[in-house]
């Protein structure tokens, strides 16, 4: 991958490999084939010797190889896969490094539907999880076994910074992998690989495809740990298709633009809506990075505001159960994302029905908080 010395935004509109055909097109094109055809069986088998790169699409496809390095190259990490969807690359990426027998530590705080995936599927793999608190004694859930801790560098739903520091030098001090969901904050405002993260996942639906229009994931790390997850991703079908894969770098190549301009607009609302008589608390990280400090806003709504008429007061401001798309948009955790997680849970990560997450968008912040001043003043 060309352009390792280049600048973010170079880096992510220059990702692409270069159209070697005789009329280079400027666009990379979409190679929207299930297989790829071979003149005679010597040429099939020089895809099995390593001299040509495609046999059958959920092996390798160029637009789904392109979204994996891209992300790769972003994230400063030597190789990357693109999967079906964000839980795809989760997956993949935990199974590559446990197996039947052995234990996973888990943030308590992750997406929900992670929360599930852990709690639920992965036992019937024969994997254990423990989850624990951020500030817990990790020490007393350590088992003989424990082979892997899974954190987000910014957590769902109160945009809590992970530190990641502090993670990795725990595992490493225990001989564990760590795998780090790095979706809310993407390779824009924060490179776990600094912290000698092992694995970053990404669900590329959100900021990296950008724009609410595919589902995809991708998971990115060393050559050395990245040729299991492969193998995975192509054994269990969990490859992207080449269409989603060819939309996902389109939204790439904009991503430092997007997050720009996001993180802005979120920095401002944020600053908005700690000044209204109806919220109760504003969920906003300070010092993320020198590049903006995220695009997710989380309020808290006071206990006599009326969460329904809130919700159903926006006159542009989308509702939506995912976020990330260049149009804000709002999400109730406990009805959706975290729907799945017991109540009891969620009261201890304190995630209360009165809880708002926010997408910033990148409309005229003007517009955004005339749109929350009036659905506020509603409800």
């Amino acid at each position: 991958m060309e352009g390792k010395e280049r600048y973010f935004n170079t880096q992510s509109v220059h990702f692409t490999k270069k159209d070697t055909t005789k009329n280079k097109s400027k666009a990379r094109p979409i190679y929207q084939t299930s297989a790829f055809v071979f003149e005679n069986l010597n040429d099939m088998e020089s895809y099995f010797t390593g001299e040509k790169d495609y046999l059958y699409s959920r092996y390798g496809n160029p637009n789904t190889e392109d979204l994996g390095k891209g992300v790769a190259l972003l994230e400063e990490m030597e190789d990357g896969i693109a999967t079906s969807s964000g839980m795809s690359a989760i997956m993949c990426a935990v199974l590559s490094v446990c197996q039947a027998g052995d234990h996973l530590l888990a943030a308590l705080d992750v997406y929900g539907g992670t929360y599930t995936l852990f709690e639920q599927e992965l036992q019937t793999f024969g994997i254990d999880v423990s989850f624990v608190q951020s500030n817990g004694d990790w020490k007393k859930e350590l088992r003989s076994n424990t082979k892997a801790f899974f954190c987000e560098s910014v957590t769902n739903p109160h945009v809590r910074i992970e530190d990641l520091e502090n993670v990795v030098t725990f595992s490493k001090g225990h001989q564990l992998r760590v795998i780090v969901d790095n979706t809310f904050a993407t390779p824009f405002l924060i490179k776990p690989v600094h912290q000698n993260v092992d694995l970053v996942i990404h669900s590329a639906t959100k900021y990296l495809g950008g724009h609410s229009d595919v589902t995809a994931g991708v998971v990115v790390g060393s050559k050395a740990l990245m040729e299991r997850v492969k193998q995975l991703v192509i054994t269990m079908g969990a490859t992207l298709s080449p269409f989603e894969a060819w939309l996902a770098c389109r939204g790439l190549k904009t991503l430092g633009l997007r997050m720009e301009r996001q993180c802005a607009n979120a920095e401002k609302l944020a600053a908005f809506l700690k000044k209204q008589p109806q919220v109760d608390h504003v969920y906003y990280p300070k010092g993320l990075s020198e590049h903006g400090n995220g695009a997710i806003v989380t309020m808290r709504l006071k206990e006599e505001v009326n969460v329904d008429t809130f919700f159903s007061s926006f006159s542009f401001v989308k509702i939506a159960p995912t976020l990330a798309g260049v149009e804000t948009s709002i999400s109730y955790p406990v009805g959706t994302s975290h729907r799945s997680v017991p109540q009891e849970k969620r009261e201890a990560l304190g995630i209360s029905p009165q809880d708002v997450r926010i997408s910033v968008g990148i409309e005229d912040s003007r517009d955004i908080e005339t749109d929350f001043l009036q659905a506020l003043n509603q409800a």
